[in-house]
This record gives structure tokens, sequence and C-alpha cells, in this order.
């Protein structure tokens, strides 16, 4: 599977993600922002960082960058886009994710690692967990504070478009779990076809036990898997 990886000014997670598809099986490139055509791609991953220098909003000017005419093309043809932390807000920008990222209730920037708890086990990008698992996965954002109108609020849960959920250790979502403030403890969202994903936190960092956890490794292995099954049907 031919994975694409597309990097900006001011990316700083895309060499991890690079690694992060490598790591499961597929064969990953970059795609600079000003690049045109997707290479044949199977998958296009939006990595995690400050682009262009986060001036206006996080993913503001990211969104008119040449590459995205491509990426938004491809979305809407069905092709799978994930969008991890800076990617996240971009897709949003793009108007491919509904809702928004905004600064942290803290309004500092914060870099922990948090829970996350399973919502969906049902789309390319969760098939191999479990519903109602826990994940420990590192974040570091200043704007992951997920916001939507309360018609958009509504949408995204009587959907089910919400893929993973802030939690406390105990696995309940409570105030001390949502590191951010983001509404209904919202980490991570499909679109309604189930094709592009967004999320805050950052699995590829959490790909091998030495660097304190393996929970972001389902992700890829989900997505791989599904997409190898799709190429042999």
């Amino acid at each position: 599977m031919k994975a694409a990886v597309v990097t900006f000014p001011g990316s700083n997670c895309d060499y991890d993600l690079y690694k992060a598809v490598q790591d499961v099986g597929a064969e990953a490139r970059f795609l600079w922002h000003r690049d045109r055509g997707l290479d044949d791609a199977d998958v296009v991953l939006l990595s995690g960082g400050f682009s262009y220098g986060d001036y206006l909003r996080a993913g503001a000017i990211a969104r008119f960058s040449p590459i995205m005419d491509d990426v938004v093309a491809f979305a809407k043809a069905g092709g799978p886009v994930v969008g991890i932390c800076n990617g996240f807000q971009i897709l949003c920008e793009a108007g491919l994710l509904p809702g928004a990222l905004i600064r942290n209730a803290s309004l500092k920037f914060q870099s922990e690692s948090v829970w996350m708890r399973v919502e969906r086990t049902d789309t390319l990008f969760t098939r191999d967990y479990a519903a109602g698992q826990r994940l420990r996965i590192p974040m570091a954002h200043a704007e992951g504070n997920f916001r939507a109108d309360p018609e958009t609020l509504k949408r995204i849960e009587g959907e089910n478009c919400v893929l993973f959920r802030y939690v406390d250790r105990h696995g309940g979502a409570s105030p001390e779990g949502n590191p951010n403030g983001s509404m209904n403890h919202i980490a991570g969202i499909v679109n309604e076809a189930g094709n592009v994903m967004g999320m805050m936190p950052h699995p590829e960092r959490a790909m091998e036990a030495v660097l304190g956890s393996t929970d972001g490794r389902g992700l890829f292995t989900s997505l791989m898997g599904a997409l190898a099954a799709g190429s042999a049907a």
C-alpha cells in the first residue's frame, strides 16, 4: 500500500508519521505542499506541526496550499485521508471535517500523555481496536479545543462521527480527563462517509514500547489492513 505524507512549511511530525506507516508495511513517500498530484497514493496523511507558523489560525493558510486541491478531490472521491494534530486543524479549515479547533481552555501549549476511549470499531481507522478500549497517547498542541455550533455538534453525535473521546484513567468522560476543554470530550472524529478522520493526540508517537505506549499502532494497522483487504477484493 502507498501512503503519501504531506509536508507543509512548519510541519514537524511528518517524519514520525512516515516511519509509523512504514512500520506497518506501507510504502511511504513525502509530498511537498507545492506538489500537484498524489502519486497514486492509497491514503493521504497530514501530519502535526505548525504549518505556516499557525498564523491567522492553525491550519488556515495551509488549507490553501496547492496540494490541498488534490487532497480535497481525493477525499471527495472516497480516498482515505488522515489528519493528526495540525493535520486535523487543516482538514477542518478545508471543510473536509466539521467543527473547528481553538485555543486550549488553559490558553497554554500542552505536551502530555492523555487517555482516550475508542467509540467506534467499524471504521477504516479503528477496526483493530476493541469498543470502549482505553488508549494512552501523547498530545502536544495549543489549539486542540474542539468546538462546533449546537446543530453541528448534534449531527456529529447523532451520526456517530466521534471516533475517540478523552477520558480519565478510569475510562470516564470527566472534566479531569479532558486536557483542552473540547466539547463532549471529543479527541477525534470521522466524516459521514467514513473516509476522512482527524484527531489531536499523536498515535504515531505511540508505536513502540520504548516510547511508553504502543496504543497508537492499532490506527495504522487498521488502516493498512482495511486498504489491503479492499485491494484484494
